[in-house]
């Protein structure tokens, strides 16, 4: 059974901007622990590791950039039909749209990024396998 494999490589310094979703690289790392620990209570075995580096702050899935799985990905959002709300109104929202997200930060990510890289890397590791 193949591994997820989470690597978040990050410098020292938390990042620069006040207007991301994850303030801190311990905010960060926190997020992508909550991941893996989700994973792994459904049986998806899954790890954690931190790099301290000079360089962006980034985070590899199975040795593959974030940005880069996103890259080849078409992200489609439920239509308000399509949600599961069991026939209660939808709350309105006063924030930032799901999908905006400043591409310079890693920590700005949405989560529903993050978990459509996850499941990418996922469905990539089972793709050959004969069930």
């Amino acid at each position: 059974m193949a591994i997820i494999s989470i690597e978040y490589r990050h410098s020292s310094e938390p990042p620069q901007s006040e207007q991301i979703r994850r303030k801190s690289n311990k905010e960060m790392k926190e997020y992508l622990a909550g991941l893996v620990a989700d994973m792994m209570i459904s049986d998806i075995p899954a790890k954690l590791t931190e790099t301290e580096t000079d360089g962006d702050n980034t985070v590899f899935i199975n040795g593959k950039n974030v940005h880069d799985i996103l890259d080849g990905l078409d992200i489609k959002m439920l239509d308000v039909e399509d949600s599961c709300n069991l026939g209660h109104p939808n709350m309105i929202k006063f924030e930032r749209p799901v999908l905006d997200w400043n591409k310079k930060y890693i920590e700005d990510i949405p989560d529903v990024l993050m978990k459509n890289a996850i499941s990418k890397i996922y469905a990539d590791c089972y793709k050959n396998r004969i069930m």
